[in-house]
């Protein structure tokens, strides 16, 4: 008979809560899916199964009397259903099962547009028995690197596990749901102020106005251009200005500069 005591690494006068710990820290530590040794899992588990249920805790404590053979001593029934004792013991005695894994993993890489625009989305997983299209739903606010479980929908019925990544886009730097762009604004225009036409991560074209005598490295804020937060909440797009030199200044107007500076 497997000593469970020894499985859980508890004395047989362990209380329910001591096995209770003693069973989480030893499952987590040796889990298949965090590379543990599955036989090892599967004694910790038969272990714990015993000894945290109180009734089979007891009767584990202490065994009913073994029979010993069929040679027919003083107190053998001949008549006695052996069906009885595989009922009685069965569970005892047992194999361990293989443990099923619960769930299938997957990397899926994203585009910061798709993070713009989450919802449904049809992607291809590749398994043993080949290529099957699966059907999931980019939650709001997705980060690079988050884990999202989909249940049953990988074949065969189990949870299916997506690690999302995300391609890095030279335009947008992003802050949570909050996203910064750069655009090029004249000279001009930042002296004497005026407009911009600029376009937000989803395609969508807008005019901002840029107000005289702004400086160079200045953000506007366009409000609600952004992405999704968790909550479902959009984010605000903030649009840095970068300053073009004209291409030709007029004498006139560089003699009109030089005297406003000093120079």
């Amino acid at each position: 008979m497997p000593d469970h005591y020894a499985a859980l690494g508890v004395a047989r006068t362990a209380t329910a809560d001591e096995i209770k710990r003693a069973f989480r820290k030893l499952a987590s530590k040796n889990h298949p899916d965090k590379g543990g040794d599955t036989q090892k899992f599967q004694e910790i588990q038969a272990a714990y199964d015993t000894l945290g249920d109180t009734a089979k805790r007891s009767q584990y404590d202490s065994p009913q009397p073994q029979f010993s053979g069929v040679g027919g001593g003083p107190n053998f029934n001949a008549n006695f259903d052996f069906n009885t004792i595989f009922d009685m013991f069965g569970a005892r005695f047992q194999p361990p099962q293989a443990q099923r894994p619960q769930h299938s993993r997957m990397t899926l890489w994203i585009t910061l547009q798709d993070v713009a625009n989450p919802g449904a989305r049809t992607v291809s997983m590749g398994t043993h028995t080949g290529a099957h299209n699966v059907q999931v739903n980019i939650p709001n606010g997705i980060e690079d690197g988050d884990h999202v479980k989909y249940d049953n929908l990988a074949p065969g019925g189990q949870d299916l596990v997506i690690t999302y990544r995300i391609h890095p886009n030279p335009r947008w730097q992003r802050n949570g749901a909050i996203l910064i762009t750069e655009t090029p604004a004249s000279f001009w225009t930042l002296v004497a102020g005026g407009d911009i036409t600029v376009t937000d991560i989803r395609g969508n074209q807008l005019v901002l106005t840029v107000p005289a005598n702004t400086s160079p490295g200045t953000l506007l804020r366009a409000r609600g251009r952004g992405l999704l937060d968790r909550s479902g909440n959009r984010g605000d797009m903030l649009v840095r200005l970068q300053a073009t030199l004209p291409a030709v200044v007029s004498p006139e107007l560089m003699s009109a500069i030089k005297q406003e500076t000093g120079h």
